[in-house]
């Protein structure tokens, strides 16, 4: 059962789609994997009875199932509470129930806890559905009432008990905010029982949800459950411009996910100097510019130049042994290792040869040249004329004796088609002559 419009049953529903028959919870907020679930308990050992039961939004707390009720992740329970009953979906069952009891509530007394009462039914089901449904008309005119007693405070979300007895508001303020009159008029407008409750910025972020600058949905909304501070120290160290406008999530604090390489920028920052390290050179003394923790490069320069010059850690721990030692290289540079750098061109990697392979080419096609016509055709007038004159013999449709098989050209003789047919002519000449 992942959402209230799931559980309706009718028409279509703006979750999984599956009309309450959701097995994985993807619907919910904060889900959680039972990977104990096909496992099966030692013999003798009896099913842990405290279950995690999941409220609106990121709300949860963990119920004893005193009547021993067969349960399973999503099902509706009615639980107790302090007066009337409340509604709520079971999120964790079995072994796992008692990881999470370890994990966020250590000082749990299981005798204490509050029990499930039963498996709620459609009529409680359907209450419970309506509250969901008047929360966001509700919210709108509690902060018109706030509005009129100019409170300095933002009612960011209510939830209604699942008996709609009760209702109660969250809010965010900066300080100390005085809501008796505010209380006062909520419960005669509403004709409910009222709650004030202050949440922090990032619990209110957790609650409504959205977008981050990285694309994804906030983390404190989908699978973040404990805010740890963050401070513009692990900006520093990330090498991170102390932006706030980049720094800030949309909860006006500094972003969580700050944290998540902190400490691996700590464990590498270790074979680094500090920055306030100075190399003595004979050309001056050399200050720290600026780190590269992935390139594991520092930059140094001299004072009143433009140009920075790279170093390896190593190096540095090299110049700082010899000017401990009394010893001042003659410049950094001599300790700069020159590599060389490969430009990468362009690789036919998919098999594709160019963005315009799929362009037609209108070029003109060319005959082939045993399509050609022969070269005597390609004479002036006259000329042909004349040559077929005196060579009667010398047709169009004979072949060319300087073409191969082929009608291609030999190399080694003469490009000249009529230049044999001259030297025909003038030896014909002669022996007319002589005769």
């Amino acid at each position: 059962m992942g959402c209230s419009s799931c559980s309706s049953g009718g028409g279509t529903p703006n979750g999984c789609k599956n009309n309450g028959t959701c097995s994985s919870g993807g619907c919910n907020k904060l889900e959680v994997y039972d990977w104990l679930a096909n496992i099966a308990l030692p013999a003798g050992q009896s099913i842990y009875d405290i279950v995690e039961v999941r409220f609106k939004n990121s709300r949860k707390a963990f119920y004893r199932n005193a009547s021993h009720l067969t349960l399973h992740i999503g099902d509706l329970v009615i639980v107790d509470t302090a007066p009337g009953y409340d509604v709520g979906v079971v999120s964790v069952v079995g072994e796992l129930a008692r990881i999470q009891v370890k994990k966020k509530a250590q000082n749990f007394k299981a005798m204490e806890a509050r029990k499930i009462l039963r498996i709620a039914n459609q009529e409680e089901i359907d209450k419970w559905i309506k509250g969901r449904s008047l929360e966001k008309d509700l919210m709108f005119q509690s902060r018109t009432l706030a509005m009129n007693l100019n409170l300095d405070m933002k009612i960011s979300d209510v939830e209604y008990q699942g008996d709609l007895s009760k209702a109660t508001f969250y809010y965010t303020a900066e300080g100390r905010v005085d809501f008796r009159q505010l209380i006062k008029d909520m419960a005669d407008k509403f004709k409910v029982r009222i709650e004030m409750r202050q949440i922090g910025s990032r619990q209110e972020s957790s609650r409504l949800g959205g977008i981050g600058s990285c694309g994804r949905e906030l983390c404190c909304s989908t699978w973040l459950t404990d805010f740890r501070s963050v401070s513009t120290s692990a900006a520093r160290y990330q090498q991170l411009s102390l932006n706030p406008q980049k720094l800030a999530g949309q909860c006006g604090k500094l972003k969580c996910c700050l944290n998540y390489e902190l400490d691996m920028y700590l464990d590498a920052i270790k074979s680094f100097p500090k920055t306030d390290t100075k190399l003595h050179t004979e050309k001056g003394d050399a200050f720290h510019i600026k780190t590269d923790v992935f390139k594991r490069i520092i930059w140094f320069a001299y004072p009143g130049e433009t140009g920075i010059i790279a170093l390896s850690p190593e190096r540095v721990a090299e110049i700082k042994k010899l000017n401990k030692e009394g010893v001042k290289p003659k410049d950094l540079l001599e300790f700069t290792k020159v590599e060389k750098v490969v430009e990468i061109g362009y690789q036919n990697v998919v098999g594709q040869d160019s963005l315009n392979r799929f362009e037609k080419s209108f070029t003109k096609k060319k005959r082939p040249n045993n399509k050609k016509r022969p070269s005597n055709s390609t004479q002036p007038n006259a000329q042909a004329g004349a040559t077929k004159t005196n060579n009667p013999q010398n047709t169009s449709a004979a072949p060319n004796p300087n073409k191969g098989n082929n009608g291609t050209k030999r190399p080694h003789q003469s490009s000249n088609p009529n230049k044999g047919n001259n030297r025909n002519n003038q030896s014909q000449g002669n022996k007319n002559a002589e005769s």
